[in-house]
């Protein structure tokens, strides 16, 4: 994670949608070559958990079976897209998500995708763009302003992140990266006590999420409570040592409680994971 901020994204690829009912006549599945047909349609549709080149191998044999209807074709490609982003090859998985939209310009699902895609290349402009593409497909879409939110944060576009993670837990009030997301942005504009509920709310579930730990741990430095802000930078870095922010924001509640030496540990640590993380806190509005 580069910062606090990057990491808030409720990682929204759509579930895995099923090909067998999509498929034109049965006759076609029920031929002499019935158990790699359909065994193709349960690994293209990831049922059994395989390998990602499995799951690769089997969507490709469809989509080149001149079986199949334009429909499941474009569940083909949509779920061959999703492997090949699993496996961190974004462009072919854009390329595919391409196709299911050609296929299927109705379906918000393959907009969503090739928006997280574009996420993980670096291109927010672009997932903007297709992740307003999947909501105004489905406005209902809570993993599309979950997957937007997180962009907007990534551009340091907080008001706008806040409005997407608002329609987030209204709509789907049950996952916990929503409420941790706003929990971080509420955190950076300064709505402490709201964004302190937030994380609260998003540590109910048990989860020992380093993101949530460092969110509150921002909201307790920027309260004036060193104290709580170590517990939590300390229960965030036990799940993950690397994390910048924590590391940073640590060595600010240590420094204030006098640790100058702890401090400038902790500080230092944060500065060789990434190097500007102090321009950032100056952005969080602490230093």
């Amino acid at each position: 994670m580069e910062s606090s901020a990057s990491g808030r994204i409720a990682l929204g690829m759509a579930p895995i949608l099923t090909l067998l009912l999509l498929f034109g006549s049965p006759a076609a599945a029920q031929g002499p070559k019935k158990d790699g047909y359909l065994g193709n349609i349960e690994l293209c549709n990831g049922s059994d958990r395989r390998s990602l080149e499995l799951r690769i191998n089997a969507c490709t044999m469809l989509i080149g079976s001149g079986q199949v209807t334009s429909a499941a074709l474009a569940v083909a490609h949509n779920n061959r897209g999703n492997a090949y982003a699993a496996g961190g090859d974004h462009d072919r998985a854009i390329q595919d998500f391409d196709e299911a939209i050609k296929l299927n310009p109705a379906d918000a699902k393959p907009f969503n995708n090739r928006g997280v895609a574009y996420l993980r290349k670096g291109q927010y402009d672009l997932a903007i763009r297709s992740l307003d593409e999947a909501i105004k497909l489905n406005p209902d879409y809570g993993r599309a302003f979950a997957n937007r939110a997180g962009i907007y944060l990534k551009k340091n576009a907080y008001d706008r992140a806040a409005r997407d993670y608002d329609e987030a837990i209204r709509l789907e009030p049950n996952r916990e990266a929503v409420w941790s997301g706003r929990c971080w942005t509420r955190a950076v504009l300064g709505a402490l006590e709201a964004a302190l509920a937030d994380c609260n709310r998003a540590l109910q579930s048990g989860s020992d999420n380093a993101e949530t730990y460092d969110s509150r741990g921002l909201i307790h430095l920027k309260m004036g409570q060193p104290d709580a802000a170590i517990d939590d930078y300390d229960s965030a870095l036990r799940s993950n040592p690397k994390l910048a922010s924590a590391l940073y924001g640590r060595g600010l509640a240590k420094l204030r409680k006098g640790d100058k030496a702890g401090s400038e540990a902790d500080i230092s640590a944060a500065e060789t994971i990434q190097a500007r993380i102090g321009d950032d806190f100056a952005r969080y509005g602490v230093q």
